[in-house]
């Protein structure tokens, strides 16, 4: 049974979506009809974001003019879920750190820096390797790279593999460590442990008992990072590559 929060909902269900290239062009803003649009599908449905990075850059790019996310929001998903919000209030987190422990995390960072070091690609920037609450990011080009340089890199990736070579590299050489290699958006992937991908969010979605739960994103195809919550039997899965995409099928789905 829905929660009775949700009761002003005609439909008892919810729609998760991704962030960049879903929601938003990659690291880049939501634009004001897409906020618009997710405003008049939330008079018809529960919503939420799933996003990989922290809410501090989830925010920048779904807070166009002052808007509060957590309000605008019913759920939150910073970091794959490993913070959450329900309805703007806080729900319980995990830590990386806690997880893997201060030993193996030294000699994971010193493994990424030596091939980081040796890395030869045309471009590198700076910020390779961003600590978070649930997990580690790592980028080759570094996650200052202006917006035309990420595009260039990922062009480059797709051609070369650089970040899928590194993911083998880095499974190759930590194969106890029970963790997960997710490659996402346009220059980096995401480590953490295995099960803390986007479907650690829907413990917390499940609870309000809703009818159907849609996920919609970019990345969904295996090894991508929408992958295993797109797939996952509780999810009904809707495949973008753009966020036009997602609005259209938002618009079919729930506003028609």
């Amino acid at each position: 049974m829905t929660s009775s929060v949700f009761v002003d909902r005609p439909l008892k269900k919810i729609a998760l979506f991704d962030v960049d290239g879903t929601l938003t062009p990659a690291r880049q803003q939501a634009s004001p009809a897409m906020l618009e649009l997710l405003s008049k599908v939330k008079r018809k449905i529960a919503i939420g974001f799933v996003g990989g990075s922290d809410l501090v850059k989830i925010t920048e790019q779904l807070s166009i003019s002052g808007n509060n996310i957590l309000e605008d929001f019913d759920f939150a998903f910073a970091e794959n879920g490993l913070t959450a919000y329900r309805l703007g209030k806080p729900l319980e987190s995990q830590s990386y750190i806690k997880f893997i422990g201060e030993d193996n995390h030294k000699k994971l960072i010193n493994f990424i820096m030596h091939y980081l070091a040796d890395l030869d690609i045309p471009l590198k920037r700076g910020t390779f390797i961003e600590f978070r609450n649930g997990m580690i990011n790592v980028s080759p080009i570094g996650r200052n790279a202006s917006v035309q340089e990420r595009h260039d890199f990922e062009a480059y990736d797709k051609i070369h593999g650089v970040r899928a070579a590194f993911v083998k590299a880095l499974k190759e050489k930590f194969p106890d460590l029970d963790l997960t290699y997710s490659i996402g958006g346009q220059i980096s992937f995401d480590i953490f442990p295995r099960g803390w991908d986007k479907t650690y969010a829907l413990r917390h979605v499940e609870k309000d008992g809703f009818e159907e739960i849609h996920f919609f994103g970019d990345k969904t195809y295996q090894g991508g990072n929408d992958y295993e919550i797109f797939t996952d039997p509780r999810t009904i899965g809707h495949s973008v590559t753009r966020p036009e995409d997602t609005m259209r099928l938002l618009t079919e789905l729930f506003l028609s």
